[in-house]
């Protein structure tokens, strides 16, 4: 068995790197997989670029009204892999053809047991019993814009913001595992929801996948490589690691591993779209409405957008 999966692929003025994006998730060896490309408002060549790919049976066009932003174009994605495993893939991500696949088969895994020796009380779950893999994370490397490659190795990198005092040493500041290593459960997001808007979403969510207490399993192998660009979100001034905007997104960050301390409860996050609109989905019959947890009116933008794709075939 391999659990079916879907390649989100959130991009907002990539139209010289977005072809590259989705030719790499359409060479992935997973045999159920679809791509669905979330293009966040572009005002570039973007959609152009995408136009080929509008009849293509595995891959989904999903163009936002206007800008919205990286979280909110993910939280799309997620609404829209009804009964799949997401994972995550950047406009400047270069997967292994097997990515997908070497987790997907992981995550279908039924064989899974909470070893006895292990305090699974902390994770709310049962020891001897059988566990859910809610997330499948990979190794990753890195190239920097100063031209230096850097693998992403250390699993401790999952919990730098808990315990910082086991960072010392990173080649990159927070050393972390990216979320787009990741693939996902449906079941993972029914129960926490999707992502913050701010530009610490990833941060935030990877937290939170931790701390539900969600069984994470590390591919040790480095599966992707990663470039960080000059104009990339967190190389840019506006937003990079000392930018204002950064630091007050990443206060939030930290508040709610402060509640989860003080409580031992998790903060689900409610995807709210608000009031952007879908403007048109591509091939809206390979996608449905997911059981991700998310606000009436945002489940209802989901619904009536799918329904006006299939409407125009």
């Amino acid at each position: 068995m391999v659990f079916p999966a879907a390649v989100v692929i959130p991009t907002w003025n990539r139209a010289h790197l977005i072809v590259k994006a989705v030719e790499a998730a359409l060479a992935q060896s997973h045999p159920d997989r679809v791509i669905v490309v979330v293009d966040d408002g572009s005002t570039d060549g973007t959609r152009a670029a995408l136009s080929p790919y509008r009849a293509h049976p595995d891959v989904v066009l999903v163009e936002l009204a206007q800008n919205a932003g990286t979280a909110q174009a993910k939280n799309v994605g997620i609404l829209l892999a009804a009964g799949r495993a997401v994972t995550f893939h950047d406009s400047d991500d270069l997967p292994h053809r097997d990515k997908v696949l070497r987790q997907a088969l992981v995550m279908a895994r039924g064989d899974v047991g909470a070893d006895p020796c292990l305090n699974w009380a902390l994770a709310g779950q049962t020891p001897g019993g059988t566990l859910r893999i809610g997330a499948v994370l990979h190794h990753h490397a890195l190239i920097l814009p100063d031209g230096r490659r850097v693998e992403i190795t250390r699993e401790l990198s999952l919990i730098d913001d808990m315990f910082p005092n086991l960072q010392m040493g990173s080649e990159v500041p927070g050393d972390w595992t990216h979320v787009n290593s990741g693939l996902f459960h449906p079941d993972l997001f029914a129960r926490l929801g999707g992502f913050i808007d701010g530009i610490e979403e990833d941060r935030e969510f990877r937290n939170r996948v931790i701390l539900s207490g969600e069984i994470v399993w590390m591919i040790r192998d480095v599966l992707m490589t990663k470039i960080e660009t000059p104009d990339s979100l967190s190389q840019s001034r506006a937003t990079g690691y000392d930018s204002d905007r950064r630091r007050r997104d990443r206060q939030e960050v930290w508040s709610r591993i402060d509640h989860w301390l003080r409580t031992r409860q998790v903060q689900p996050v409610e995807i709210d779209l608000g009031d952007f609109g879908i403007s048109r989905i591509s091939n809206a019959g390979r996608v449905g409405l997911s059981d991700a947890l998310a606000t009436a009116r945002s489940r209802e933008t989901i619904r009536r957008a799918i329904a006006r794709g299939v409407g125009n075939g």
